[in-house]
C-alpha cells in the first residue's frame, strides 16, 4: 500500500477520541499488571500484525499470564489466556461505557483481576469522567481504524531504522496511549533532578537528558498530524538550528520548543522516508550537538558497534 496514506484528523477525528479512550481502558489494565521497567517503558503498546498488543503480563500479581490485542483487521478487542482460551468482542458499535464494561466482565471470565487504580481518562479533556459512564465517545470507522493502524506501522519501521543509528541506551519504538502517538527515545547518563512538585510520571520519564522522535495524529491543540522531536531539558539557543528538510519547523511550545515536520508535507517529497529519516537525524544533530553529547562515539552506522565488522561490510565482505 501507499506509504503514508491520507490520514486528515477531520475526517476520523470522532473515531480517534473514541480509539483514543479505549486504549487508555487496556493501557491502566497493562500498568496495574506488568513489571515496572524504567521511564515507564512496561506501559505503552506494541505493534503486531494486526493491531496492537499489551504484550503478556500477569504472572507475578496472581493471575494467570494474559495479553489484550487489538486487531484492526477483523475489528475486534482480544483478550487471551496462555493456556490459548480467548475471549473477544466486536470494536464496532462500542461506546467508552459499554467497551469497559465488556473488558472488565472478559477478564472476570478468563479468572484475572485487575483494579485500575484510576478508571477514569489520563490529561484528556474529559478526565474527570468514569470510563464506565461515557456514553458520548461511540464512533468507531473501521476503514479509519484500520488506516491507524496501518500508519503506526509504516512509522515504526522508520523510527526502527533510525534507531538502529545509535548505539546508546534507547527506548524501544513503541505507542503510548496517555498521549496516542509513537515513540522512540535516546538518553545519556546525565541524570536529571527534577523539582520536587513535578508528578512522578514526569519525573521517571525525564530522569535522565533524552531526545525523543516520534509521531501524533493530531489533536485539539495541533489539528494535523506530524513527526516531531524534542530535547529534555532543552539546550541554550536548540530552536536555533538548522532542521531538515525545509518544511520542517521549530514550534514554540511556551518555554520550549518542539521539531516538527507535518505529515503531509512528508508526503509530497519525492522520498518521503529518507525525508522523515533526515528530519529526526536533524533533530538529533541538533539536540545532541547543544547538549555536548559524544555524538561520533554513540554512532552505530548500519546498525553495528563492531569497527571491524563495519569496515568488512562497507568493502561488501
Amino acid at each position: 500500500m501507499e506509504l503514508f496514506p491520507p490520514m486528515p484528523l477531520a475526517e476520523w477525528h470522532d473515531t480517534k477520541e473514541t480509539l483514543h479512550r479505549f486504549a487508555q481502558v487496556v493501557g491502566k489494565i497493562r500498568l496495574a499488571a506488568s513489571v515496572r521497567r524504567n521511564h515507564w517503558w512496561n506501559v505503552p503498546f506494541h505493534l503486531t500484525g494486526r493491531g496492537i498488543t499489551t504484550r503478556p503480563m500477569g504472572q507475578i500479581d496472581g493471575n494467570p499470564i494474559f495479553t489484550v490485542d487489538f486487531d484492526f483487521v477483523d475489528h475486534r478487542l482480544v483478550i487471551t489466556r496462555l493456556d490459548g482460551v480467548t475471549v473477544s468482542f466486536p470494536l464496532s458499535g462500542q461506546s467508552v461505557a459499554s467497551f469497559h464494561k465488556k473488558v472488565m466482565a472478559a477478564l472476570e471470565a478468563l479468572g484475572i483481576k485487575v483494579d485500575i487504580n484510576v478508571p477514569k481518562p489520563f490529561d484528556l479533556p474529559d478526565a474527570d469522567r468514569p470510563f464506565a459512564e461515557d456514553t458520548q465517545h461511540a464512533a468507531y470507522d473501521p476503514e479509519n481504524a484500520n488506516r491507524y493502524w496501518q500508519v503506526l506501522s509504516q512509522v515504526a519501521l522508520v523510527l526502527e531504522e533510525f534507531a538502529a543509528r545509535f548505539s546508546g541506551k534507547v527506548s524501544p519504538v513503541h505507542h503510548f496511549w496517555h498521549t496516542f502517538d509513537i515513540a522512540h527515545t535516546r538518553f545519556s547518563e546525565r541524570q536529571i533532578d527534577q523539582p520536587q512538585q513535578i508528578d512522578p510520571v514526569t519525573r521517571e520519564a525525564y530522569s535522565r537528558e533524552v531526545i525523543s522522535f516520534g509521531f501524533w495524529f493530531g489533536d485539539d491543540k495541533f489539528a494535523a498530524p506530524a513527526f516531531y522531536s524534542y530535547t529534555a531539558p532543552e539546550p541554550a539557543q536548540l530552536a536555533e538550528e538548522p532542521l531538515t528538510p525545509v518544511s520542517a519547523q521549530w514550534v514554540d511550545r511556551g518555554g520550549s520548543h518542539l521539531a516538527v515536520l507535518p505529515y503531509d508535507a512528508a508526503r509530497t517529497e519525492s522520498d518521503p522516508r529518507a525525508a522523515v529519516l533526515a528530519f529526526y537525524e536533524s533533530a538529533y544533530q541538533a539536540g545532541a550537538g547543544r547538549a555536548d553529547w559524544d555524538i561520533d562515539h554513540l554512532a552505530c552506522p548500519g546498525g553495528m558497534t563492531d569497527p571491524c565488522l563495519r569496515t568488512r561490510m562497507s568493502a561488501g565482505g
